[in-house]
């Protein structure tokens, strides 16, 4: 079992609580607050997101809190499937995951719902319909907020492995895309993006674009960078092992393989714009906590 050491949430709480006083202090701003959690998969961010909440509602803070996972918002079963079969080609889409995978509508409603302190029902995605393929539990079996009076929700945390990404210019993506196919042609290239498509890539970050909906809003973001990208298949394949013992039943080394082999040819085109700043105005919007192989923090950016 891998340990488990929380050394970041006292640097992200004090962060929030930053912006949550900057936005009670302001009468042309009100509550609540959104904050992005973007980290690999495997990296912890999901353990933060929770950690984070659980703190920030209880006193001192006593702040309504809810966790929102962008995994959550994957489109329905039936509809993964009809975006599947429209696009036989693209390895990229054949599964959840990716840019174009989600339902936009559905999450820009949420967002809108939440900001107005609307009763709201939080979506949840069963990973293990379909043999595994997924799908959205039905709406009235979800939890609701702000059904009691006074004690709307004040933060909302949207962590994911994608918050915060933003798509490249077709020029950048044709760059990134064919200096990967170079290194790959060369040998003993470690990526996967010069492996697909040039116009499979371009969907998804086409795709991407329209994220940005959802970006612009968020107050501020944490970012868990870790040192390698490659860290997440070691990442990906711990958590497997302690499904296998807790569990009984995980994914094999070579499913977590081709598993994450799906997710990576985006960490290779947007964590660098994402290490430079998801938002272009603002200063002290964006906290980055650069991780190790062993996810304990070595750097800590406010930008």
């Amino acid at each position: 079992m891998f340990e488990v050491v929380d050394d970041k949430s006292s640097h992200c709480v004090s962060f929030i609580l930053d912006h949550a006083r900057e936005k009670s202090s302001d009468e042309s701003q009100q509550y609540p607050i959104f904050i992005g959690v973007n980290g690999a998969q495997g990296s912890g961010k999901t353990t933060l997101a929770s950690t984070l909440a659980e703190k920030l509602r209880k006193p001192p803070h006593s702040l309504a809190t809810i966790v929102l996972s962008i995994d959550d918002l994957y489109l329905t079963h039936e509809l993964q499937s009809e975006l599947a079969a429209s696009h036989p080609s693209n390895p990229l889409i054949q599964y959840r995951g990716q840019p174009s995978t989600h339902d936009l509508p559905l999450a820009l409603s949420l967002f809108s719902d939440l900001r107005q302190g609307k009763v709201t029902r939080i979506p949840s995605y069963d990973k293990s319909a379909y043999s595994g393929q997924g799908d959205r539990i039905p709406k009235e079996q979800s939890a609701e907020v702000n059904r009691d009076k006074g004690y709307e929700t004040k933060v909302v945390i949207f962590e994911g492995w994608c918050v915060g990404f933003r798509a490249l210019s077709r020029e950048q993506l044709a760059r990134e895309w064919e200096g990967a196919v170079r290194e790959r042609e060369k040998g003993g290239y470690v990526g996967r993006l010069g492996w697909n498509k040039l116009e499979d890539v371009d969907f998804v970050n086409e795709a991407l674009r329209k994220y940005d909906q959802l970006t612009d809003q968020l107050d501020a973001l944490i970012h868990l960078d870790a040192e390698d990208p490659m860290f997440v298949y070691k990442w990906r394949a711990q958590s497997e092992k302690e499904l296998h013992e807790t569990k009984g039943s995980g994914m094999t080394d070579k499913q977590v393989v081709d598993f994450v082999n799906g997710y990576y040819p985006a960490y290779e085109l947007f964590t660098g714009r994402l290490r430079a700043g998801a938002f272009d105005g603002g200063k002290g919007r964006q906290l980055r906590l650069v991780i190790g192989r062993d996810r304990r923090v070595r750097e800590v950016v406010k930008m």
